[in-house]
């Protein structure tokens, strides 16, 4: 039973990567929630650490490439988008998969069998798992209930009323999503690991010193935090899949699929643009990612806050031995 409470909490962390992780590739820090533990990373390094059940606090470091930085072209605009996610979920999935091997590592297993982690097949299961229900919930789905709408209202048949209708059960099914699983008490532990990052990277932006009492005077809504990123991106593709022309049901699928990169990349940059421009238009798109993380992120406890702490740690140690540079905006 303790097996499948992990592959849970594991399954739902991944659902949830994009909104628990920050996926900006900077000069600043950023990081992810995971289970039981936070991980942080720098340009160079990343660093996690993780709680076990026992209160025994693990951690672990590795170098990071920036990959912008050895391939030019992955810095262009729109593309560094689609490639700094990509990159963030591959790491980001690597932390889940440490929180939840170290959580395993406490099951009790009978002599001479073998060590329960989560690798090869089952991991590889996971990922193809976790791709299916994103398509399925936030693709496929969507586009099925909007296309009976507007069978049954032809008001809504056209290219705009469409989309438009399509975009709005997506943000439903999105904020049902991560509202339901909030009920759980293992995610919303997650939920609070997020605060903690936020917390932490909070106080280390500030120049405060790296305090479990210093962090928890900061909020935990983050500007740089995935729920924003996740909502812009849902928020522009209502407005990309309206140039579309395609009439039928599978050419509308079809186009979702092919234009995410797409999409990413123009979220990414209307971000960036945000973020150095907090009294533009675009900064209005991601108000509505701050006020959803009043649920994907929930105030931390003292111990969670350590554990963020050490992670940081952990990755400015690397980061300084790699002779990295942090800019503190």
């Amino acid at each position: 039973m303790r097996f499948l409470s992990i592959w849970w909490r594991f399954f739902t962390a991944l659902q949830l990567l994009p909104v628990i992780e920050n996926g900006e590739e900077t000069t600043l820090v950023g990081g992810q929630a995971v289970l039981e533990g936070v991980m942080m990373r720098s340009p160079h390094a990343w660093g996690i650490a993780c709680r076990k059940a026992s209160g025994k606090v693990i951690t672990h470091s590795e170098p990071l490439e920036r990959m912008s930085e050895k391939h030019k072209w992955m810095g262009w605009p729109i593309v560094r988008g689609f490639m700094t996610l990509g990159n963030a979920m591959v790491l980001g999935y690597r932390a889940l998969k440490f929180s939840a091997n170290a959580a395993l590592e406490e099951l009790p297993i009978n002599d001479g069998a073998k060590k329960l982690e989560f690798s090869g097949w089952l991991a590889a299961l996971n990922v193809v798992f976790s791709v299916s229900f994103f398509i399925f919930m936030y693709k496929f789905l969507p586009l099925v209930a909007a296309t009976k709408i507007a069978k049954v209202y032809p008001m809504f048949s056209g290219r705009i009323g469409l989309n438009f209708v399509d975009g709005m059960i997506r943000i439903a099914l999105f904020l049902l999503f991560i509202w339901g699983v909030s009920l759980f008490k293992d995610i919303r532990r997650v939920y609070e690991y997020h605060g903690a990052e936020h917390k932490t990277v909070f106080a280390f932006e500030a120049g405060k010193p790296m305090e479990v009492a210093e962090a928890q005077k900061f909020v935990t809504f983050h500007p740089r935090c995935g729920t924003s990123f996740l909502m812009t991106v849902m928020l522009i593709s209502m407005v990309v899949y309206m140039f579309v022309p395609a009439t039928t049901f599978l050419g509308r699928f079809a186009a979702r699929l092919v234009l995410l990169p797409l999409i990413t990349g123009l979220s990414y940059e209307i971000i960036r643009f945000a973020a150095k421009n907090r009294g533009s238009l675009f900064a209005l798109l991601t108000a509505p990612g701050l006020w959803l993380q009043r649920i994907t992120t929930q105030p931390p406890s003292d111990e969670q806050v350590e554990c963020a702490i050490s992670a940081l740690n952990h990755a400015m140690t690397l980061e300084a031995q790699r002779g990295g540079e942090l800019v503190i905006a």
